[in-house]
């Protein structure tokens, strides 16, 4: 049995519950060395058997999986925040799948979530954005033409950026070409959740110059819109002018 596990956005304590429960009984377990918080391979039991995928390949990570089942192991494929978002889970899930092995996947806390909690942000406020757009900048991986960046700014909608800390002068030329305003709010944020986590507030058009100024070249998401701007109208969800199927409204 496999259990794909998201190890969340960085802190070792916002792991799951159950993904906590699961790594305690691995016998194997394979962790993306690059991003995920060594601290949480504590949770370990004596005797598991650590891989770290930061130097493995594909075929690699499958072959240590193949092995672990001929011997009667479970394994934990340890990804960083969800595994869903830009954890290439559905590559080693088909593998799988050839191969009849069994697995599951337990959805961690993802880096955007982790983002908007250090930046005390949310990221649907009403008249402001009722959407949150997850993308990142073409780089070595594509990215299809129909969500390119400008093309997604063109909808003013939050947008959290990953994988681009390096591109940030063609990311902040893309933003503006989609319509975001040079003074659009915006933020870098390092290593969300950890504890050299660090919150750099800025603008659309001065994030290359804030991460030069702070040393911030990769580890970071980043999220821009307006409501990171602090004006909003109130939600109806708490207002005693409106009835729920909870409450009546106050007369």
């Amino acid at each position: 049995m496999v259990d794909f596990v998201g190890a969340g956005s960085g802190a070792a304590d916002l792991i799951t519950v159950r993904g906590k429960m699961l790594l305690e009984k691995a016998d194997v377990i394979i962790y993306a060395g690059s991003l995920v918080n060594p601290a949480l391979l504590e949770y370990k039991k004596e005797g598991c058997e650590v891989h770290n995928s930061a130097y493995m390949t594909l075929e690699e990570v499958i072959a240590v999986v193949e092995a672990a089942e001929a011997a009667g192991k479970r394994t934990v494929r340890l990804h960083t925040g969800d595994p869903c978002l830009y954890g290439a889970i559905r590559e080693q899930m088909d593998e799988l799948d050839r191969r009849g092995i069994a697995y599951e996947v337990c959805p961690g806390v993802s880096s955007f979530c982790g983002a908007a909690a250090a930046l005390h942000a949310e990221y649907t406020l009403p008249d402001v954005s009722q959407s949150v757009i997850i993308t990142r900048m073409a780089g070595r991986t594509s990215v299809p033409d129909a969500e390119s960046i400008e093309k997604l700014a063109a909808h003013q909608s939050t947008m959290v950026i990953f994988l681009s800390t390096g591109m940030l002068p063609e990311l902040s030329e893309r933003l503006l070409a989609g319509g975001f305003g040079p003074d659009t709010p915006a933020a870098i944020v390092y290593k969300a959740t950890w504890p050299d986590e660090k919150v750099l507030r800025c603008t659309v058009s001065t994030l290359a110059e804030t991460a030069r100024e702070h040393g911030i070249t990769k580890t970071a998401l980043i999220v821009a819109g307006r409501v990171l701007e602090g004006a909003y109208r109130r939600s109806e969800l708490y207002n005693p002018a409106f009835s729920t199927e909870f409450r009546e409204a106050s007369r």
